[in-house]
């Protein structure tokens, strides 16, 4: 949208952050402190700037806390409620999957208060059309007929398919198997792979969604079929790495994951753990205390799992006993690969 020229108003929920979105979710949201609210829009801010050109009149962004905190309870009653039939309200999605479950008041409003930052952005800055997931379709409809009720105006509302993990669930935030944009939550090799071992009838739809390249380029991929989806997936994987982490990064993630399978491939860029002299005892550790160590399972229990179901390999040769011991000089130089299922790796090297 703003590529054909029109200004894009990026909204941080900074007001209604304090509420929760009921949409997509079987269970209340954990209340945020306004603390943790304030860090979250901060950290918007930082990530939505590789997406959207926020240099001088190419866009804005704004806070709702800036016009929602300050409402007084019965004004805003008397100048919205009106407007808004509950009846229709629990006909929408969103509200209807919790009524079994409980919906509460405070999630009950946050129809409202979406609907009214519309109403406000129309006002303040003309904005007519609000652009979100397709989970947002009851709430950004309440806000074009909010508009139209109260100020006679017509206002619009786009939405978009949701990317949904592989349990068929909102990749949200605070959901599992999630994939983050920041790096410390998801490094920029492990995003890479993530996009590289998407399920292959889901790859082309992704590089629709989500990247710039010429969809005449994509096209042509449509009668892709076996090793020609892998390099569709590459494609993929290296496009959104290079957008979300920049391009030096997207190389070294690409380098890394072709140096798994490839013979003789470099190692270099490859995630990577060190072991300081502590870790080993009598000059060796062993391999549950590596799974560990290196964030590959999540306990020695776990790590025992993952070795016993034969999901464990080391330098592409399985690993059966749970007993196994390494010495320290096996990590000296390029150090050894572990790998665990097949998309788990990393680098194990010492100090």
């Amino acid at each position: 949208l703003q590529m054909a020229g029109n200004r894009p108003i990026a909204l941080i929920g900074g007001g209604t952050g304090m509420i929760g979105d009921p949409s997509g979710r079987s269970d209340m949201r954990t209340m945020m402190t306004p603390e943790i609210i304030q860090h979250n829009c901060d950290c918007f801010k930082k990530q939505m700037s590789r997406f959207i050109d926020f240099s001088e009149g190419k866009a804005m962004m704004v806070n709702n806390a800036e016009w929602l905190l300050g409402l007084n309870y019965i004004e805003f009653l008397r100048e919205v409620g009106p407007h808004f039939s509950v009846n229709n309200m629990l006909r929408a999605e969103c509200y209807k999957q919790r009524m079994e479950k409980g919906l509460s008041f405070l999630e009950f409003n946050y129809m409202i208060m979406q609907s009214y930052d519309f109403y406000e952005l129309f006002q303040r800055y003309g904005c007519n059309m609000q652009f979100g997931g397709d989970d947002q379709w009851s709430n950004m409809l309440g806000g074009t007929e909010l508009i139209r009720r109260k100020l006679g105006k017509d206002a619009h509302a786009m939405t978009i398919t949701l990317l949904l993990n592989s349990e068929g669930k909102k990749m949200g935030k605070t959901q599992s198997g999630a994939v983050w944009l920041d790096p410390e939550k998801t490094t920029p090799f492990d995003f890479y792979q993530y996009w590289r071992n998407v399920a292959d009838a889901d790859v082309l739809k992704c590089l629709r969604m989500l990247t710039f390249l010429p969809i005449e380029q994509i096209d042509e991929m449509d009668h892709w079929e076996g090793s020609q989806l892998n390099t569709a997936k590459e494609i993929l994987a290296y496009e959104l790495t290079k957008l979300v982490h920049g391009e030096e990064e997207a190389d070294k993630a690409q380098e890394g994951a072709r140096a798994l399978f490839s013979v003789g491939g470099s190692t270099e860029n490859m995630p990577s753990c060190e072991l300081a002299d502590e870790d080993f005892k009598d000059g060796s550790i062993d391999i549950l205390s590596i799974l560990h160590k290196s964030g590959l399972s999540a306990s020695r229990s776990e790590a025992r799992r993952n070795v016993e179901q034969g999901g464990v390999s080391v330098d592409g040769e399985a690993v059966k006993d749970v007993k196994a011991v390494y010495a320290r000089s096996q990590f000296e130089g390029e150090g050894m690969v572990f790998k665990r299922g097949k998309k788990k790796f990393v680098k194990v090297v010492v100090k």
